[in-house]
């Protein structure tokens, strides 16, 4: 192959691996307010940095952290929507946006690590930043979805040993929104009910989990990817999930991009049948259901922050 030809295709490549994760809801070019807080630490890593928004409230408020998405190989705490930013200042709840640790140079459970710190940083600092600390929810787009509903699912991280007092801070979480989530990475799952597809795409390969195609289907990589994948740690205590899709809601072809399978709608259809089981409200709304996003999503988080 030319090197012109070469330099092409690694273009082509990383574009399609940026547009695979930008899914974000409604991130627009319209301006956000300054936030209270800009660019803060929320750990030790070179990517644990955030903003805080803060409503005008004399009690303390619900807050939402944004977890972004980007496949965990790029995206920015700055994709929050500044129209959803709006309506949950305007509804009382302040918001955190938040980055975390990326592809090649943390693999997984760094990005979750990162995500669960920034929410029991933010306990830890509850009456500095008026917030009630028992009202903490998460959203975010694809891998931020992905990354919030794991967070949802999951036993408390907090260990009451720790020598870091933020580290002793509980990581539950009274509500989720996400867009364009996946849901479960279980192979077993996923085929039959997502679509063959979505194996394509890089994770089956090994890239979150620093390993080999080879190693993924060895007993290692099957368990890593079993407890990277929300589904595995749903229980009836867990949180109400409000989930939106924007993919065609129809099965998997020959001719479905890897794009599209990462993001289907089918994930949410496995996720709200899991979560009616054990009677967890799940919220599943797609595109071409012709009813409002911004304002329903709020109304879901404020709803289950009472």
């Amino acid at each position: 192959m030319h090197v012109r030809q070469y330099f092409a295709v690694i273009a082509l490549l990383l574009c399609v691996s940026t547009h695979a994760f930008s899914q974000e809801p409604d991130a627009t070019a319209a301006a956000k307010p300054a936030p209270d807080i800009a660019n803060a630490k929320y750990g030790p890593l070179e990517r644990n940095v955030f903003d805080l928004w803060r409503p005008k409230s004399k009690s303390p408020t619900p807050l939402m952290v944004y977890i972004h998405g980007g496949g965990f190989v790029n995206g920015d705490k700055g994709n929050l929507s500044p129209k959803l930013l709006e309506m949950l200042l305007g509804r009382g709840i302040a918001v955190m946006a938040i980055n975390y640790s990326l592809l090649a140079t943390h693999v997984y459970p760094q990005a979750y690590k990162d995500s669960a710190r920034a929410i029991q940083y933010a306990r830890a600092n509850a009456k500095d930043w008026n917030i009630d600390k028992t009202k903490i929810g998460a959203m975010g787009s694809s891998a931020g979805g992905l990354t919030s509903l794991w967070l949802g699912f999951h036993d408390d991280l907090a260990d009451a040993k720790s020598t870091d007092p933020v580290l002793r801070e509980s990581t539950r979480l009274k509500v989720m929104a996400v867009w364009s989530a996946q849901t479960t990475l279980v192979p077993e799952i996923v085929k039959p009910r997502v679509g063959e597809a979505t194996l394509k795409h890089s994770f089956y390969t090994g890239r979150l989990f620093g390993l080999t195609k080879e190693e993924m289907t060895a007993e290692k990589g099957r368990e890593m990817t079993k407890q990277a994948s929300p589904l595995s740690h749903l229980t009836k205590d867990d949180p109400p999930v409000w989930a939106f899709y924007s993919v065609a809601n129809k099965p998997q072809t020959a001719e479905t991009t890897t794009s599209d399978a990462i993001h289907h709608p089918y994930f949410g259809k496995v996720l709200k049948e899991e979560m009616d089981k054990l009677k967890i409200e799940c919220k599943l709304r797609h595109k071409d259901d012709g009813k409002t996003v911004n304002d329903d999503v709020t109304a879901f988080i404020v709803k289950h922050m009472k």
